[in-house]
């Protein structure tokens, strides 16, 4: 690859979310927004009129006409294999919104694709370039609080009726592929699986505690046994007014502990909504540490009120990806690392469904 050029890139859906990584894209260094893909094209050619770029309704040809080095998926969930895979079947690399897809055959199908045609393929996780989250990782990484043995993941949300009425497809099984497990938890089992490792079985419990206008789950509760021995819990709701409350703790095998609070205050819904309370290290019991977390909370509060949080970590993720093409290595979050959540997900509602330990493959 011609690493002098700006890299070129196009997103595939003109949604909600799709406003936002246009505004990360015109923010990334050595990056290009240049095209926009959609099934609609009239959508398409209003989101392209407003930032000045091309609209498409075939991928292949946007790819082809536009010299896309990136393609951005946007789309609902069921739809992110098929456009994946056209996509980098045209020769582009392809980054994709959460979650990586909603089943494990689509996954594979995805991850194959990319691999027999030599492209990337990431999918989106702000919150690992938090820079509490990485703290985190990085304190793990250097054996600070011995193996990790307990993990917990909390999330604790609210999303209303105007929430699911604002698209046809949200709420529904067909549409979105699940609920809360597959559109706001991917995030918080990401970060979960980053520090704990991958999962070894699991057993869940979901619901639809009070949301009787969709069909899908607002609740989930989980117990997790790790492939590295440790064991953790999952408590996320999309039941609980008004705001968001979401959490991670990592507790060592030598009694030091870690944790992010990586969600606090208002709602945050993407393209709608910014975030309020900045994510900070909310427990810290690391031997000749503990003293430096009211500082770190100092400096990542300061910092995040100096940024802007609606788009800052998505430039920072989707600059980690450009990079890692131009220098012919994996970006930090890969396809391999969305199919290991989806399977989590998707082991959740198998457990439910058979009220058992569901074993993870891997």
């Amino acid at each position: 690859m011609n690493t002098s050029k700006p890299l070129n890139i196009a997103l595939i859906g003109p949604g909600k979310v799709a406003h936002l990584h246009a505004k990360a894209a015109l923010q990334t260094p050595d990056a290009r927004l240049v095209a926009v893909y959609g099934r609609n094209h009239t959508k398409a050619e209003a989101f392209a009129n407003e930032y000045g770029i091309a609209a498409y309704s075939d991928i292949y040809d946007m790819v082809d006409r536009e010299n896309v080095d990136i393609c951005i998926v946007c789309t609902p969930h069921p739809v992110h294999r098929e456009v994946t895979i056209a996509a980098l079947e045209a020769g582009a690399h392809v980054l994709v919104d959460k979650p990586l897809a909603v089943s494990l055959e689509d996954c594979d199908a995805m991850i194959e694709t990319a691999r027999r045609v030599g492209r990337e393929l990431g999918v989106v996780s702000q919150r690992r370039f938090y820079a509490p989250c990485r703290r985190m990782r990085q304190t793990i990484d250097e054996g600070k609080i011995g193996q990790p043995v307990l993990g917990t993941a909390q999330l604790y949300s609210w999303r209303d009726e105007a929430y699911y009425s604002s698209d046809p497809w949200r709420g529904t099984w067909q549409g979105e592929g699940g609920g809360l497990l597959v559109n706001q938890a991917p995030h918080q089992l990401d970060l979960l699986l980053w520090y704990m490792g991958e999962a070894e079985e699991v057993y869940g419990i979901w619901a639809n505690v009070n949301h009787p206008y969709i069909e899908v789950d607002d609740t989930a509760v989980a117990v997790v046994r790790f492939k590295n021995g440790g064991v953790g819990s999952i408590t996320f709701s999309n039941s609980q007014k008004p705001g968001i409350y979401g959490k991670i703790h990592v507790h060592g095998q030598n009694g030091a502990s870690v944790g992010v609070q990586t969600d606090g205050g208002a709602m945050f819904i993407a393209g709608m909504t910014s975030i309020l309370e900045p994510p900070v290290n909310d427990i810290w019991t690391v031997p000749g540490e503990a003293e430096r977390l009211g500082d770190w909370q100092k400096e990542d509060s300061d910092f995040f009120h100096s940024i802007d949080s609606f788009t800052y970590f998505f430039v920072q993720q989707l600059t980690d990806f450009c990079e890692a093409i131009r220098e012919g290595r994996r970006p930090l979050v890969t396809g391999e690392d969305g199919r290991r959540v989806v399977e989590l997900f998707q082991a959740i509602y198998e457990s439910t469904r058979t009220r058992a330990v569901v074993k993870i493959t891997g």
